[in-house]
């Protein structure tokens, strides 16, 4: 199957948006991205689906509030400042759900809670309750309690855990590139778009992983990782670029390409030529 195909055999959907693709040039929160979203999410449950977003951007949109604590590198003002800004983070999403006719509940989680059973049952009940009442659950990591031992470490990974704890039909990272390529795009003229992947291991290694961006935590790497965990669940995955125009709706529509990562036991990948 191809993602127009896959997106529109999926009911139950997982979008994951991280700070590059929530955050403008100046690193405050783009708010008519979130817009864009929230109109699109609506016209996804309009079809019968079901939607939960994780969402990155609490530590960008805590730097939107409070703009003297954004060189403080000290990692209590770090937390506080997540701890601000997903107020704010939330805030914004809420309003912008609001303009669709859809309530939002926000979920945050930490590594322990995907590891204890009495909490997993917890949080798989809360989803199934809120998307089977048409409210779209907003998921981040508690970074503003979670340390190195307990921290999922990147919104990829925990979007990951979370498609699986749902048992989601697709996941669909955002970033700020088309999906994987064989080399970074951006400075290698040669680079060419994989357009679906079912062999991780012959794909790791065909292609270069580069480092992370500026905003987020993660990077390809982490992304793969996350493709590691869905498929192996037997979930899809496609990586697409939040940057498009109505980047849900024209990856739907096959008018954009990704990259899909098929839950499939064929062994092969391909890449787009010329890309």
């Amino acid at each position: 199957m191809n993602i127009q195909e896959t997106i529109a055999g999926a009911k139950k959907i997982v979008l994951k948006f991280g700070s590059n693709s929530l955050a403008k040039a100046d690193g405050t929160i783009n708010l008519d991205f979130l817009n864009t979203v929230a109109q699109e999410c609506a016209a996804l449950i309009a079809q019968g689906k079901q939607v939960i977003l994780v969402s990155s951007g609490a530590q960008v949109a805590g730097i939107s509030t409070i703009s003297g604590w954004a060189h403080k590198k000290d990692q209590h003002y770090r937390q506080a400042l997540c701890a601000i800004g997903q107020v704010e983070l939330m805030d914004k999403w809420r309003a912008a759900f609001k303009k669709v006719d859809v309530h939002v509940a926000q979920l945050l989680f930490i590594k322990e809670d995907f590891e204890d059973y009495h909490h997993t049952l917890n949080m798989r009940n809360t989803l199934f309750t809120l998307v089977d009442e048409g409210v779209v659950p907003i998921i981040n990591e508690n970074d503003s309690v979670s340390f190195e031992e307990n921290s999922i470490g990147d919104n990829d990974n925990l979007s990951a855990l979370t498609a699986i704890l749902w048992s989601a039909d697709l996941l669909i990272l955002f970033s700020d590139i088309d999906g994987v390529y064989t080399d970074n795009p951006k400075t290698s003229p040669d680079a060419k778009l994989v357009e679906s992947v079912t062999d991780i291991p012959a794909l790791l290694e065909q292609i270069k992983l580069g480092a992370t961006n500026s905003f987020g935590t993660g990077g390809i790497r982490t992304k793969i990782q996350a493709a590691e965990k869905v498929t192996a669940s037997g979930i899809p995955m496609v990586l697409a670029n939040s940057k498009r125009e109505h980047p849900i709706s024209s990856l739907a529509d096959g008018s954009v390409s990704g990259t899909l990562f098929a839950a499939d036991s064929e062994r092969v990948f391909h890449t787009v030529t010329g890309a």
